[in-house]
């Protein structure tokens, strides 16, 4: 895979040896056209970042000792609509692949606008999805909001479009996720596919979407990932503008520790993964205990005076991340979507017989998947996830799916095992899926539950603010953290 940085100067420097002449007078700085390829390549990088620290405190698997961190304490309020912006990239490369004729590109704009969209619906419920990104060919100016329901089967079009116009022999240049394997895409499109129809698990009998069918027939009909080599995930370089995202964020060296009830869940179960994810304690490092010992990890209380965590660090009785996370620039590659996650995707469908496979298959295969994935990339750690470690793990009492004696009882281990293998990889997915679910437990502060959703950007008041309003009126009976959107009703 070559390396971000090259591909855009190389593809930079072509531009510029190619300019004709008769646009000598064209401003370079407004370049009306560009090739899609070139546009691929900052669109993947940006979307396939690192999502970072906030989706971990909500989700419960950090704390901070710094201040009463507003994510932790689930006390945010307004969102942003940043993702129109990368939006416009993406519509941009679209014109592009239908001016140059190179429907690959389309396809793979399809996939971005599809995972875009689906991240800001989750985030505030309605949001414009039709007339959204038509300023500049409609004039366009305020987009009225469309339902979620209709974005939802918007997004789920654009993605069986985007499955259509790609063919696995296509050649996609610029590509800095599959180095130009048109097939992986087809699968991660396909998978992707597939997550946003569980999402939608608890709309199966009120919704227009058609979700059960969907899904067996994408399942049985469609490429899907089949391996961790297939994961739609970003590698990352030592070299400025291509570094692990949370590279030498000073944060995690000073005032973020592990959360307690994200040690405990994985201490409980004997998950070595644990030993990834956090440092022992100071006072376990002193004691010489080894890296493999349980008691030589305690998280932070989410809830209740940030002090506390404050004085229990000073003790010296609290693990911080790994330094891994932020003092290697290259790191783990981060995953938009892999295959462990597919895999306990196709455990849950089975348990609500969306499929007709084995829960169990799909949910051993998953637990293995994540611990592969950490086998191969997580440096000096190799030995604790073998294959060997990964069937004495699925022997665990609270582990095995065997044990599980209800559905219920079965999707609950699922989604907690979506969880632990999510640890700066899931971004906003751990905490959504709690929300769908109720799993795992997110330990609440006394200011109320976890919230819904997001408030709407100041600037949607100040710039749309009858169609925001329309919107509001329609969902909700005020704009609010903890009204409730549509695919959570």
């Amino acid at each position: 895979m070559k390396h971000i940085l090259l591909i855009v100067l190389s593809l930079n420097l072509l531009l510029t040896a190619c300019t004709d002449l008769s646009v000598v007078g064209e401003n370079p700085n407004n370049v009306s056209q560009a090739p899609p390829q070139l546009l691929l390549t900052q669109i993947a990088s940006d979307a396939f970042q690192v999502a970072g620290k906030n989706p971990q405190y909500a989700s419960r698997m950090i704390v901070s000792t710094a201040v009463e961190n507003e994510i932790q304490y689930y006390k945010w309020g307004r969102g942003n609509f940043d993702d129109y912006d990368r939006l416009r990239n993406i519509t941009k490369m679209i014109e592009e692949a239908n001016r140059t004729q190179k429907p690959a590109y389309e396809a793979l704009g399809r996939f971005f606008r599809a995972y875009y969209f689906y991240n800001l619906t989750l985030r505030f419920g309605d949001i414009p999805y039709s007339d959204a990104l038509k300023a500049e060919s409609e004039a366009v100016y305020a987009p009225e909001y469309d339902p979620q329901e209709q974005v939802f089967s918007g997004i789920l079009d654009e993605l069986q479009t985007a499955d259509q116009l790609l063919n696995a022999d296509d050649i996609i240049e610029g590509d800095i996720i599959y180095g130009g394997d048109a097939s992986k895409w087809k699968k991660l499109i396909n998978s992707f596919r597939l997550k946003v129809l569980i999402t939608l698990s608890n709309k199966t009998d009120g919704s227009t979407i058609d979700i059960v069918s969907r899904f067996a027939d994408i399942y049985a009909n469609r490429p899907l990932m089949e391996s961790i080599g297939d994961n739609g995930q970003l590698e990352f370089f030592d070299q400025i503008g291509s570094r692990y995202g949370e590279f030498n964020d000073s944060d995690y060296g000073s005032s973020m520790y592990m959360d307690s009830t994200f040690i405990k869940r994985l201490q409980d179960r004997e998950d070595p993964r644990l030993f990834i994810y956090a440092a022992q304690t100071k006072n376990a490092r002193e004691q010489g205990l080894a890296i493999d010992d349980f008691s030589a990890y305690e998280g932070g209380r989410p809830t209740g005076q940030y002090s506390y965590n404050d004085d229990k660090a000073a003790a010296g009785n609290i693990s911080k991340v790994d330094p891994r996370y932020y003092s290697n620039p290259t790191n783990e590659p981060h995953v938009l979507l892999g295959y462990p996650e597919l895999q306990f995707i196709l455990a849950e469908a089975s348990v609500r017989s969306w499929i007709g496979t084995s829960a169990k298959a799909h949910y051993e295969n998953g637990i293995r998947a994540s611990f592969e994935f950490y086998n191969t990339y997580a440096e000096n750690y190799a030995s604790f996830l073998t294959s060997q470690a990964a069937d004495t793990y699925l022997q665990n009492g609270l582990v095995s799916l065997d044990n599980a004696a209800t559905s219920e009882q079965k999707i609950e281990r699922i989604v907690t095992q979506k969880y632990l293998q999510s640890f700066l990889q899931g971004g906003w997915t751990p905490y959504f899926e709690h929300l769908r679910t109720g799993y795992p437990y997110f330990m609440e502060p006394s200011g109320g539950a976890p919230p819904t959703r997001w408030i709407y950007p100041q600037s949607e008041y100040q710039n749309n603010n009858a169609n925001v309003s329309a919107a509001i009126e329609r969902q909700f009976s005020s704009d609010n953290i903890r009204a409730v959107p549509w695919w959570l009703k």
